[in-house]
């Protein structure tokens, strides 16, 4: 694969077609990631929350948030799971500036997920969708491997963008009868 696929690039950049139902998942979906994945589960979903933190926002966030390199953001990692199987990695950053002046409290979701609060809340315009094979590096230890889907999207509230990414793990194509 090009190394152009480890930039995030819109649908009409990809270098050549995907498969129907993969893009379908990444790109033409544009509803509730987590209410496909409870549709997907018969109901048995759950979030697991892996870490929550301020920290600096990598580069390529600090850029599509419209921040400062280094920036500080509040930043989210999740699991999305489907039968008590991880299905996605989540990873949703914010600048601390933004949602300071926004009054959001993210850091009390907990379990409950992010994209529930973003699609419940008509304030929220969402952005484009894009999509990258997901560098390894970034993925928890226990689900890193190379050649991962991911798809992000910035969520825009005023002056507050929140930067979802989602990275497909291969539990979730098998539960969908999907060969990425």
């Amino acid at each position: 694969m090009s190394d152009l696929l480890h930039s995030w690039l819109s649908a009409d950049r990809l270098p050549c077609p995907l498969d129907p139902a993969l893009h379908d998942w990444l790109y033409l979906d544009k509803g509730s990631l987590t209410r496909r994945l409870t549709d997907l589960a018969a109901g048995a979903f759950s979030v697991t929350p892996l870490h929550e933190a301020w920290e600096p926002l990598r580069n390529d966030e600090c850029a599509e948030l419209g921040v400062a390199p280094g920036c500080e953001g509040w930043v989210r990692e999740v699991y999305l799971c489907g039968d008590g199987q991880p299905w996605v990695f989540a990873r949703s950053v914010a600048a601390r500036p933004a949602l300071e002046r926004a009054g959001m409290d993210l850091q009390s979701l907990g379990n409950r997920s992010l994209g529930e609060l973003l699609f419940s809340d008509p304030a929220f315009a969402r952005g484009p969708l894009q999509a990258c094979h997901y560098p390894a590096a970034w993925l928890p230890r226990e689900c890193r491997q190379s050649g991962l889907w991911a798809r992000r999207s910035r969520f825009s509230q005023d002056q507050l963008g929140v930067l979802v990414a989602e990275v497909f793990l291969p539990a979730l194509w098998r539960a969908a009868s999907i060969e990425p």
